[in-house]
């Protein structure tokens, strides 16, 4: 009766505006007739920003190992603190910008954050045009370059609210999954950006022994974009009417074990593939100084972000996205072992193939993984916030992988010990995610 009330005081011709203050997305003639075309507007606008963040997010790794190339002079050591220092600001922006949808609106936030990516990489590109730049002007723009990690917490906690439950596997797939292509595409682009002459646009490139560096073209070219983009957010994207939650309502979460238990397991899932996309180039660059990489760099990524839509509409197809998460997880830590022991071989084709299947079970952790959560917490509001946090969290991998590796470089001069502390990681997600989720008799059914 509800449901009926509502669709005739709506009318059959009503506004945009008067649809946004009915929202009722598990009102099903509701959303047949105007709920899914402006929840799907809005999931296109902002999946299109997420990528062009991850972009932003992940374009020093894209950079860093061809630094010393044009006139600076860094350690490995500060290499790898640079590739990571995104990921610590992205990670730590996160946990603010989980509350910006519910303060600002999804539109006015999407609108903001994204206008503020233009900042650092303008910055940076004129920095990389000076080889006097010095080491900590480095460190700080790209620390700013992080906060574009920080907009995929208000992104999927805005996302949310458009979507009836059983449809949030798959748009929270595809708003996270298409926006983690950001980072194959500056792995795909960077390499021909770099070596392309557009001086009379971006600057002068530098002479080297690997012929001329433009690497001021990765940042200015993609200022381009992000600036059409905004326009495109303005048209397209909506602010719900979000009740205000009492700050006693939103630190509830942090009291709930399943809120701890569903960082973990995502932070193996996402924070993988983040950190793993981050130090991946140098990696390969310290591992195998022999293989041509640049032009092969975007297949990790592209393909764990790839099938992260899979992960999320397979677990909306078997009703369970712990049993995709947990067999998931085994397949992860097997391409793990593999990898370093191709590592260890010195067999690129071992390793590679390897950790292109490390990436595919990535994207399968990370999509069934979100789905669980709005199973677990049946509030709306406390889903949303537990999805931005989790995914906070996770973000952290950006950061933490890269100085692990750097870490066992410098102490123990390769970096099999570093393996050896994410395998083990691997191996307790999996326990958690058995005993608490996919077991039965857990008593949650996600």
């Amino acid at each position: 009766m509800a449901e009926n009330n509502i669709m005739q005081e709506l009318g059959p011709n009503p506004s945009r505006k008067e649809i946004l203050a009915h929202w009722q997305p598990e009102n099903e003639a509701f959303w047949n007739k105007f709920g899914k075309k402006i929840a799907n507007e809005n999931l296109y606008t902002s999946t299109w920003a997420l990528v062009l963040s991850f972009v932003v997010w992940t374009l020093w790794a894209t950079i860093a190992a061809k630094l010393n190339l044009i006139g600076f002079n860094f350690t490995d050591d500060q290499l790898f603190t640079l590739a990571a220092l995104p990921g610590l600001v992205g990670a730590t922006g996160r946990l603010f910008y989980t509350y910006l949808p519910g303060l600002l609106g999804g539109k006015t936030s999407t609108l903001i954050t994204t206008a503020l990516l233009l900042l650092p990489i303008i910055g940076l590109g004129r920095a990389l045009q000076d080889p006097t730049t010095s080491y900590d002007t480095f460190v700080l723009l790209v620390s700013f370059i992080g906060i574009a990690g920080a907009n995929f917490s208000a992104s999927m906690a805005n996302i949310g609210f458009f979507f009836p439950k059983a449809h949030k596997g798959l748009a929270l797939g595809i708003n996270a999954g298409v926006g983690n292509l950001g980072v194959s595409l500056i792995y795909l682009t960077a390499p021909l950006l770099i070596g392309w002459n557009l001086s009379g646009l971006f600057g002068e490139g530098v002479a080297t022994p690997n012929g001329m560096l433009y690497l001021q073209n990765v940042c200015y070219f993609w200022a381009i974009p992000i600036a059409i983009t905004l326009g495109l957010i303005w048209k397209f994207m909506d602010n719900l009417p979000l009740s205000k939650q009492s700050p006693k309502s939103i630190l509830s979460i942090f009291g709930n074990k399943h809120t701890w238990l569903m960082c973990w397991i995502y932070t193996c899932g996402f924070g993988s593939f983040i950190g793993f996309s981050a130090a991946l180039g140098l990696l390969v660059s310290k591992e195998f100084p022999e293989i041509s990489f640049s032009m092969a760099a975007f297949l990790g990524p592209f393909i764990g972000a790839g099938v992260r839509p899979i992960g999320g509409w397979l677990a909306d197809k078997m009703d369970s996205g712990s049993t995709v998460t947990f067999w998931s997880l085994w397949v992860m830590l097997a391409a793990s072992i593999v990898s370093l022991l191709g590592l260890q071989m010195h067999s690129f084709a071992i390793f590679f193939g390897a950790f292109l299947l490390l990436f595919l079970t990535t994207g399968f952790v990370n999509g069934a993984s979100f789905r669980m959560i709005p199973y677990i917490f049946n509030n709306p509001f406390h889903s949303s916030l537990v999805t931005g946090f989790t995914a906070a969290i996770a973000a952290y991998g950006a950061f933490l992988i890269p100085k692990i590796f750097g870490w066992s470089y410098s102490n123990f001069q390769n970096v099999t010990p570093a393996f050896y502390i994410l395998i083990a990681f691997m191996v307790t997600t999996i326990v958690i995610t058995w005993w608490f989720y996919a077991r039965k008799g857990s008593g949650i059914k996600c």
